[in-house]
């Protein structure tokens, strides 16, 4: 079963996140579209808003876990709060 694993983080690292799995073995799918947020990020680019980075990534159950960190410590969320990461619900079979 697919997983969908969702973040929303800034700019930066939302386009590092989306270069390391747009190749990935373990991920399914990866989306990625950018807006504005003018309550999660420190640095605001365009007066009370900064540039976000929308992700959505399908991965097989099983690798969840292992996607999950990669997301983390790619995006820098251990060092600083530049975003957020979560599971969602199961998507659907995998579509051979």
């Amino acid at each position: 079963m697919l997983l969908e694993i969702g973040s929303m983080l800034s700019i930066d690292a939302g386009t590092k996140v989306f270069d390391k799995l747009k190749n990935h073995d373990k991920v399914e799918y990866v989306f990625h579209e950018t807006g504005r947020s003018d309550d999660l990020f420190d640095d605001k680019q365009f007066g009370e808003f900064g540039e976000a980075s929308i992700l959505t990534v399908l991965v097989d159950e099983t690798h969840k876990d292992e996607v999950f960190a990669e997301i983390f410590e790619t995006a820098g969320l251990h060092e600083s709060e530049t975003g957020i990461v979560f599971t969602g619900n199961l998507v659907s079979e995998k579509i051979n």
